[in-house]
């Protein structure tokens, strides 16, 4: 949902990954690679690779405009574990969401 959010608000992607490991290389650039301490047990997933590059993460706010409601949201709705993720629900009363009318009632 929020790369969805990012790329209609920034008109591009914002992790235009080539393959799903390039695009997963991103993401790990970004946010850092996961490990235990911010998503239990994902080193034991299938599909992780003990081989992936162990990147720390670099600050958000230089891959999107200084908007800071904008960047809250997103850091909200990007964060690895999904327990930990906003909800939908949540998002819709968020700060940079405040004003917007709703469609319907």
């Amino acid at each position: 949902m929020g790369c969805i959010i990012a790329e209609m608000f920034l008109l591009k992607p914002l992790f235009p990954g080539d393959c799903e490991i390039d695009q997963l290389y991103k993401i790990f650039r970004v946010f850092g690679t996961p490990n235990d301490s911010v998503w239990p047990n994902v080193t034991r997933f299938k599909n992780f690779q003990a081989e992936f590059p162990n990147w720390e993460g670099v600050p958000f706010e230089e891959l999107v405009p200084a908007i800071d409601d904008f960047i809250d949201l997103l850091l909200k709705m990007l964060v690895y574990h999904p327990i930990k993720r906003i909800t939908a629900k949540e998002a819709l009363k968020c700060k940079f969401l405040e004003g917007i009318p709703p469609i319907y009632e």
